[in-house]
């Protein structure tokens, strides 16, 4: 029957404009992919006319008639939105009708929204946000990057064996190494929180290879990087600012006069190998690890390759059997 994958098409900035040829062009790359777009009915056919596509056995349309707004506050769209496009998407989740959820929609009520419907895995006290970034060797998968500001050590042992869980299906690596985010490689360093977890982390039979650094993130120190969630998003957006900068300056330099314009030229084939190589949409899709279902969040200002990453990420995951072996994983750390 495939993977089905329900897709929150009202999310984000654009909307069906961007969700829908999304869907569309990952079902062109992935024949054993199915795609349920859930939103308003006459929005989404439009775009189905518009792009010449019809409904069939791999894409059909659920109509939901609310919209969660991009600032709206997420208990107020819990409470008040129960048909809203994410919650009928997390839904069906829920129910079994679709593997998996992707949604650009509204951080804070997508991850409200889908902990209060599909709840956590056993053992896990929270879900996390866990992408990748890349590496200069390669990429890197971080948790936590935004869902939880204050963590007890417990919680940062956890992040470590969902994420190096998922990075070993996803990635086929048999024991990817974990490293805790800190102010020092040294074990003295940190506050006592993040000492404490470096205990438990180092007793936890993970491939631990320590503290690691800011600057480490990006040497590919470690396959799974550790954090709470308050230092997870700071770091997170301090290198989306980095790279905007960079990319600003770049530009800026070589359109400064006749001569850098010409350099540009020649620079031209390195340039979109660098571009393509760190290109943002390529890594676009944030899972909420630890939930009872596969959801990935996209970035709301995604366009359609970028979305469709995100789409393809949660394919990966529930076709990597991600959640059956998180569950697995923690009961036998349980047992042990």
């Amino acid at each position: 029957m495939g993977i089905s994958v329900a897709i929150d098409c009202m999310g984000g900035d654009h909307g069906p404009h961007v969700t829908v040829p999304a869907a569309l062009a990952f079902l062109a790359a992935n024949p054993d992919g199915r795609v349920t777009l859930v939103g308003i009915q006459g929005a989404i056919d439009a775009e189905l006319k518009k792009l010449g596509a019809q409904t069939g056995p791999r894409l059909s349309v659920r109509h939901a008639s609310e919209v969660v707004l991009m600032d709206e506050a997420p208990a107020q769209a819990l409470r008040k939105k129960k048909n809203s496009s994410m919650r009928v998407a997390i839904d069906l989740v829920k129910s079994g009708e679709a593997h998996a959820c992707v949604s650009a929609g509204n951080t804070g009520a997508l991850m409200a929204t889908s902990h209060f419907v599909l709840k956590t895995l056993p053992g896990i006290d929270r879900p996390a946000i866990i992408s990748i970034l890349p590496t200069i060797n390669g990429r890197t998968y971080m948790l936590d990057l935004g869902a939880n500001v204050d963590c007890e050590p417990e919680h940062l042992l956890q992040f470590g064996l969902m994420g190096a869980t998922m990075v070993g299906a996803v990635e086929h690596k048999e024991r990817p190494t974990v490293g805790l985010l800190n102010i020092g490689e040294e074990a003295i360093k940190g506050n006592e929180v993040v000492k404490r977890a470096a205990e438990l982390l180092r007793g936890s039979g993970l491939n631990f290879v320590g503290n690691i650094e800011g600057d480490d993130i990006y040497r590919g120190k470690a396959d799974v990087v550790v954090c709470d969630g308050f230092v997870g998003n700071v770091a997170l957006k301090t290198s989306e600012g980095l790279a905007h900068m960079l990319a600003h300056a770049l530009k800026e330099e070589f359109t400064r006069n006749w001569l850098t314009r010409v350099a540009a030229l020649v620079a031209l084939p390195v340039l979109r190998r660098f571009r393509s190589r760190f290109d943002p949409r390529r890594y676009n899709g944030a899972t909420l690890l630890g939930l009872r279902g596969i959801v990935v969040k996209s970035h709301g200002s995604a366009d359609s390759f970028s979305f469709e990453r995100a789409i393809v990420r949660a394919f990966d995951e529930v076709h990597n059997d991600v959640l059956n072996k998180i569950t697995k994983r923690f009961s036998q750390a349980e047992a042990a």
